[in-house]
């Protein structure tokens, strides 16, 4: 099958730029540039950031099993990155705390410096720097790094399910998480006063 609409690479790559652009510019007029907003979740005073990412998987999910389903997208031709179970477990272990310490995340800390924030380009020099020392120190962490892997693993595939059925609980699952959520912000908000 193949996809009805291919654009040029250079093509390709200015649409790249735009929506980045524009990504960078939501995250930044949502609040996501704010170190204390994005911190709020490990706190419990601020869920913008957990709402914002359910809201985004469920959207793209649903958007690209659809175009999918419709013979819009080719899903073969959407690359999933390599899933490597417990090297990524303690990555994403390693960028919690340093998410916790510094109050960004990659994306975050770039529309932060946008905003003028300096300890977002104090942020962005500690990814360079720690993906510096990973690059030198990679022979001594090659095997554990290419462990465990699993292709590029996706829950239809794990749980050998339809997709469809996923994504209705992914969506009923956000809805019941955002209802927690606010009750628990109001709550809190009312006894704050």
């Amino acid at each position: 099958m193949t996809a009805p609409f291919v654009f040029s690479q250079n093509v390709s790559l200015f649409i790249a730029v735009v929506l980045g652009f524009f990504f960078g510019l939501f995250l930044e007029r949502g609040g996501l540039g704010n170190p204390h907003k994005l911190t709020g979740v490990f706190y419990l005073t601020d869920f913008t950031v957990p709402k914002v990412m359910f809201s985004a998987i469920v959207v793209a999910g649903t958007g690209l099993y659809l175009m999918s389903d419709l013979k819009l997208l080719d899903m073969n031709r959407i690359w999933i990155v390599p899933t490597f179970f417990w090297p990524q477990i303690a990555g994403g272990a390693l960028f919690g705390v340093g998410f916790v310490l510094s109050g960004y995340c990659p994306g975050t800390a770039v529309a932060g410096f946008a905003s003028g924030r300096l300890d977002a380009l104090v942020t962005m020099a500690g990814f360079g720097s720690g993906s510096f020392v990973f690059a030198v120190l990679y022979s001594y962490v090659e095997n554990f790094y290419g462990s465990s892997a699993m292709e590029g693993a996706t829950l239809p595939k794990i749980l050998n399910m339809n997709h469809w059925f996923i994504i209705v609980f992914l969506v009923f699952f956000a809805i019941a998480m955002f209802y927690v959520m606010e009750k628990y912000e109001k709550k809190n908000l009312i006894r704050g006063q």
